[in-house]
């Protein structure tokens, strides 16, 4: 019985992870996947005790521990096994998500499962099969995206190790991607992606500002602000090229579609121009270069906006909660429940600053 509890969690997490169980195939490279990635999983503290472990892993792991404990004592995540673990995956990125879109929408497909519902994306622990599945998709004329993944979230099904593949992250960097990852375990709502990765991108962003707000964290602020300034300064960049590209897409009616991929390429090129300058502008930092090299289309555009959409609206829920974070989850949560119409006015209220609807409020 314990055998089977432990099989129904995991595979579980790897359905909420991946939605691993559409196809047996599809099911079993996903627990396979996960299974290896546990199994290389060693405690933080039994990994420091090591004196052969270099300099900058322990310092990294150390602030690991700093930010765990901070997640619990001061945002309220959950008190758990995640990330009290590591593990080192000999690879650059712990997964491989798929994602597309029609050639004139940012509207991203989906894959539809049992218990998660549909999802914008669909993740591979081997890079080749993703870049297989987004050749299929290509053929049948889709914009497709292949984009790593350095971490995820098993929603707490089982315990999320430090990996690899973010551990050398920059603090602020590190801190961000833990309480990032930890508030997808605190609210998850079926079929709504944005939902969640804006709650969870909201919940970081609050929670590095408190972390780096302590003393003695002056040195890593700094750093922090200067990389998180460049991010908002893209993102936006980002957010102007989508809301144009949706301009055109809602006025291509009685447009040949020729026309339409004309500007939609205009409309792209004009983006590497603009990137071109904020690059300038940064003496040169390159830091998003392989972000625009690499399959920049509808698809990658449409992901970028599900991190970010409704982030002011939750950032202004924990206001409305008294910037208690255990409230703030506890209204989320109820905002989540309510129909997907009710929801998105809310959101939309929330941000604009209007009374809201409903008889919604933060209890």
């Amino acid at each position: 019985m314990i055998l089977r509890r432990a099989f129904l969690g995991l595979a579980l997490g790897c359905a909420f992870l991946l939605g691993a169980c559409s196809t047996g195939a599809y099911f079993w490279q996903a627990t396979a996947g996960h299974l290896s990635v546990l199994a290389a999983a060693e405690n933080i503290d039994e990994v420091l005790s090591r004196p052969d472990v270099p300099e900058k892993l322990r310092t990294q792991l150390q602030y690991v521990q700093e930010i765990r404990g901070f997640s619990v004592d001061s945002l309220g995540l959950p008190d758990n096994r995640s990330y009290r673990t590591y593990a080192d995956l000999n690879r650059a990125y712990a997964a491989w998500n798929v994602v597309a879109s029609q050639p004139d929408s940012l509207t991203l497909e989906t894959w539809c499962f049992p218990l998660i519902g549909c999802i914008s994306y669909k993740g591979f622990y081997s890079e080749s099969d993703a870049v297989e599945l987004a050749s299929v998709l290509r053929e049948q004329g889709l914009d497709v995206a292949v984009l790593g993944v350095p971490a995820y979230s098993t929603l707490g099904f089982t315990p999320d190790p430090v990996l690899n593949t973010f551990v050398n992250y920059p603090a602020g960097e590190l801190a961000r991607l833990v309480f990032h990852e930890l508030a997808h375990q605190v609210v998850y709502i079926a079929n709504d992606t944005m939902f969640n990765e804006s709650f969870a991108t909201a919940v970081e962003e609050l929670g590095v500002n408190a972390w780096l707000a302590q003393p003695g964290r002056e040195t890593l602020k700094l750093q922090y602000d200067t990389f998180d300034s460049r991010r908002n300064a893209f993102r936006q960049m980002l957010a102007q090229t989508r809301n144009d590209l949706e301009q055109i897409y809602r006025n291509s009616q009685g447009k040949d579609k020729q026309q339409v991929l004309i500007l939609k390429q205009k409309r792209f090129d004009q983006l590497h121009a603009d990137y071109a300058q904020l690059k300038a502008s940064w003496g040169g930092w390159s830091g998003y270069d392989r972000f625009m090299a690499e399959d920049l289309n509808n698809a990658k555009l449409g992901v970028s906006g599900l991190y970010t959409q409704y982030v002011p609206a939750f950032k202004a829920l924990h206001i409305l909660c008294g910037q208690s974070f255990g409230r703030f989850y506890e209204a989320t949560g109820a905002l989540g429940d309510l129909p997907l119409e009710q929801r998105e006015k809310l959101l939309d209220e929330l941000e604009r600053g209007l009374p809201l609807s409903y008889g919604f409020q933060c209890s």
